[in-house]
């Protein structure tokens, strides 16, 4: 009796939990049949899941499967209840079944079958693997290529962001920098080297680290996520990936090749290795085994190519570089491969025949393709042979080691030899190369340039003689042997002309002097130059000759004033101006003067549309008409300023008034004046129109359409805009009759101030032809002739043309019948034949 009425309790209770938590779903009831629930797991207490209703005869319910002694069922009300938690991790799926009993315990319906999907929360923390995690990492490894992985699981739902993990280094010991040394991928756990680690890592100052890498669930983005922890220890070893030290290789070998020039090793089996050329070579003549070992190719040249560097680069299976890439360095030693070369193919020397004991000639200029400032490159001259060998043999010495020629003797004599040809053996003791000089033998200069007269006189010439021209011929002579630089004159002017108005050119052949205009005149500034001319040698004299009064003349130039054009400010004036100003607004005033100083007048010239007109006396340029940009937008005009005087001399300025424009155009249809629909009219059709507007658009335009006119226009047309240019017009309706119609259309621009275009489009609505086009119906107009009145112009015409060819043919007969009577023979003529 007490179990009854425990049992009775505990009905009540779950009908009243049933009754309490309806809202969450656990009240909701139904037939028996086939059910699938879903359940979170870790539910404490009873919990009903759902009421399955029982019809008669059934008066009781049954369940069996994999209950747990947790899922239950109250049989006499049909609660189908938790009475403890699940536990997804140890069964995700609970498969139950439901009979339906009578009375007699006997089933009457199912079974039927019942599915509890257990849904996951976030109730088990991730676990790493391992305990402790050890790793090993070279010094100077490639940052961000993984040397450890570290690995957690979590039996939460892997579906679901329960198991998804994220990890973390969360302590670094120790730190000896204020930067991270190591780095994890939070999705892998892949620890490896960061730049700083890759840089810093020195096994000699600290070669173990400990990292505490923490692995949260929850993706690591709740507050709320589970969180493991574990140790990894790391230890630093020293990088045996080292860039070699710089490679010697001797220019030209003769050894074959290729040749092992050096090595490098990643600091574990398995790398592969390549070279990377650091600039692009026609002909790259190293190569690297898989064992690191790198090869010349090839004999190389030190004149084509002194250094070679590129790179050493080890990679593993995937193609993913190990580690840095190693520089290589090949230094190309000299050899004495190359025989010295004479700078010019003869080389000439001049040397007076006054010169003394020891006096520098001049220097022989060698070159050796080897290394400078080495042995190899090293030259030493000596003299071979001399000719002629007047006076003497070895007239002439030469440095050794700086080719430099000397005089032996102060017996050079251009009356007895004039030239000399010296051969000169130049060495690098290995090659020998001869080279030609000749030694010229010139006169001193010890005679001075002489005018043939000290004073020219007066020059007189315009003041707008051309730059160039030539006013005065000159003339000096010297003594000393032609063509030389003892003879050769210089003409300089002295005194007189401190702004270079004046250049003085010589004539090698004649030494005679051209006097030219170097620089415009201005007689205004000056009308008179009194020049000072020198005569000089390029070529020093002798000690103890020296230029006299012989070497200098004089003349004066003397400038005539030129009636000179006037001149303006500027040659092109530039004024902008909009174009609404009113008539008569200053635009701009321009400026002439005349170097004379005579008064000048104003003109325009090319003012084709009369818009502009300018004072005379003040040259102030006034509108004369309306502007309108849309018409020209740069106009331009040509400014005459002409002297008021007998000669009258002009000049021209151009003048150009930009034209800035002002919103004065209202827009205006470009397209579909016309427009036609065809009859009768169908839903949807619509026809284009565009408009326009010339005024200046700094941006694209934007008009406005709309209709004008009374309510009925409106209540049969509509208008749609398409961009800012266009729109469609479209009848509302398909009633409308067929004819013409003027629909007012109005378009508004956005301009400042705005303006209004009001437009009438012409529409027709007709009948159409197949290929649809408007077909319009021609009725008879006065003035034009009718069918009856056609035909009979018609046979008249016909008549008219008939009767005079009929007249030309008969005029022609008759014609024929004259000529005939003519030719015909006389009676007497015919009885004679007879």
């Amino acid at each position: 009796m007490v179990k009854l009425c425990g049992l009775h309790l505990f009905y009540l209770l779950v009908f009243y939990l049933a009754t309490c938590h309806g809202i969450n779903g656990l009240g909701i009831s139904g037939p028996l049949q086939d059910m699938t629930f879903s359940v979170s797991e870790g539910t404490t207490g009873v919990h009903v899941i759902y009421q399955f209703t029982i019809e008669p005869p059934a008066v009781s319910l049954r369940l069996s499967g994999e209950k747990d002694d947790v899922i239950e069922i109250a049989s006499t009300d049909g609660y189908l209840y938790l009475n403890g938690s699940l536990d997804r991790e140890n069964k995700a799926i609970h498969r139950l079944q439901v009979e339906a009993l009578n009375v007699m315990g006997e089933k009457v319906k199912g079974p039927y079958s019942i599915t509890i999907n257990v849904q996951d929360i976030n109730d088990n923390p991730p676990k790493f693997e391992k305990s402790k995690y050890y790793g090993t990492v070279w010094q100077n490894s490639h940052p961000g290529k993984p040397f450890l992985r570290v690995h957690a699981t979590d039996r939460d739902d892997p579906t679901t962001p329960n198991a998804k993990l994220s990890y973390n280094i969360l302590h670094h010991f120790p730190n000896p920098f204020k930067w991270m040394l190591f780095q994890i991928n939070n999705l892998t756990g892949a620890i490896s080297t960061s730049e700083h680690g890759s840089r810093f890592l020195n096994p000699q100052k600290q070669a173990t680290f400990i990292l505490v890498v923490t692995v949260k669930d929850l993706a690591g983005m709740s507050e709320n996520a589970l969180t493991s922890n574990v140790d990894v220890e790391i230890t630093v070893k020293e990088n045996i990936w080292k860039a070699p030290p710089k490679v010697s290789i001797k220019e030209n070998s003769t050894e074959p090749h290729p040749i092992s020039i050096t090595q490098v090793q990643w600091n574990e089996p398995g790398a592969k290795y390549d070279l990377l050329q650091r600039e692009r070579l026609s002909r790259f003549p190293f190569t690297i085994d898989q064992n690191g070992t790198i090869y010349v190719t090839e004999p190389l040249d030190r004149e084509e190519n002194e250094l070679y560097s590129f790179f050493a680069t080890a990679k593993d299976n995937e193609g993913e570089e190990l580690g840095r890439p190693l520089l290589i360095l090949v230094q190309v030693e000299d050899i004495n491969d190359n025989p010295p070369v004479c700078q010019n193919a003869l080389t000439i020397f001049e040397v007076q025949e006054n010169e003394g004991l020891g006096s520098n000639i001049g220097t022989l200029h060698a070159t050796d393709m080897d290394k400078k400032n080495t042995l190899n490159s090293r030259l030493q001259f000596r003299i071979v042979d001399q000719n002629p060998k007047i006076p003497l043999d070895s007239l002439f010495i030469i440095q050794q080691e700086a080719g430099t020629f000397q005089l032996s003797s102060s017996s050079l004599n251009k009356q007895v030899v004039s030239a000399y040809s010296v051969t000169v053996e130049v060495t690098d003791k290995v090659f020998t190369t001869l080279c030609d000089v000749k030694i010229n033998v010139i006169d001193i200069n010890d005679q001075i340039p002489i005018f043939e007269k000290s004073d020219y006189g007066n020059c007189t010439i315009l003041e707008d003689t051309p730059e160039g021209e030539v006013i005065l011929e000159i003339q000096a002579t010297d003594a000393d042997e032609p063509f030389t630089g003892s003879s050769q004159i210089i003409y300089q002017i002295e005194e007189g002309d401190q702004n270079k108005n004046f250049i003085i050119e010589t004539d090698p052949q004649t030494n005679r002097g051209f006097v030219k205009i170097n620089k415009a005149l201005d007689f205004e500034m000056s009308s008179t130059y009194n020049l000072t001319v020198k005569a000089t040698n390029p070529e020093p004299l002798v000690q103890g000759v020296q230029y006299n009064s012989s070497s200098i003349a004089y003349f004066r130039v003397v400038v005539v004033d030129a009636n000179e054009v006037p001149v303006f400010s500027k040659n092109t004036y530039i004024a902008d101006i909009f174009e609404d100003v009113p008539i008569g607004t200053l635009v701009m005033t321009v400026t002439a003067n005349d170097p004379e100083g005579d008064q000048i007048r104003y003109t325009l010239e090319n003012n084709k549309r009369n818009w502009l007109e300018i004072e005379t006396v003040s040259g102030k340029i006034y509108t004369a008409a309306p502007l309108d940009r849309e018409a020209e937008h740069d106009y331009k005009v040509q400014v005459t300023a002409t002297e008021e005087n007998k000669k009258s001399r002009s000049s021209t300025a151009i003048f150009i008034i930009h034209i800035k424009d002002v919103n004065d155009n209202p827009p205006r249809l470009a397209k579909g004046n016309h427009l036609f629909f065809c009859h009768p009219l169908r839903g949807g059709v619509k026809a284009e129109i565009q408009a326009t507007d010339d005024d200046e658009q700094l941006y694209p335009p934007e008009l406005a359409f709309s209709l004008g006119g009374s309510e009925n226009i409106k209540s049969d047309w509509e208008i749609s805009r398409i961009d800012g240019t266009r729109a469609y017009l479209s009848p509302k309706h398909t009633n409308l009759e067929e004819k013409q119609y003027s629909i007012p259309l109005i378009i508004n621009d956005n301009g400042e101030p705005p303006l209004e275009g009001d437009l009438n489009l012409q529409v027709n609505v007709c009948r159409c032809s197949d290929e649809g086009r408007c077909f319009i119906e021609v009725g008879n107009h006065s003035g034009m002739p009718s069918t009856g009145m056609a035909v009979g112009i018609l046979l008249g015409v016909l008549i008219f043309i008939g009767l005079v060819v009929g007249g030309v043919f008969l005029r022609m007969k008759n014609k024929k019948r004259k000529e005939l009577k003519k030719n015909a023979p006389k009676p007497s003529e015919l009885k004679t034949l007879t």
